[in-house]
């Protein structure tokens, strides 16, 4: 039975697979309580979404208002 030291190529290969997967897979840092992705997060654009109405059904309610305000100069016309 041939043992790893005597296949120095099948070493070599597994230190290189390693060693390249550590190296192009990136690291993830921790600073500040963030988890920061990569290195490059500063370049990153932000983006902001800013707050929208508390009451969430308020197209809805104009929609019923027109609606309502509609109907009621029908029926004053008539």
């Amino acid at each position: 039975m041939k043992t790893i030291e005597g296949r120095p190529g099948i070493l070599l290969t597994l230190v290189a697979a390693i060693a390249s997967s550590a190296l192009l897979t990136g690291c993830q840092t921790t600073i500040g309580g963030q988890t920061l992705p990569s290195p490059d997060y500063l370049a990153d654009d932000v983006q902001y979404f800013p707050a929208g109405p508390e009451f969430k059904l308020t197209n809805q309610v104009e929609a019923s208002r027109k609606k309502a305000a509609e109907k009621e100069k029908l029926q004053q016309g008539f």
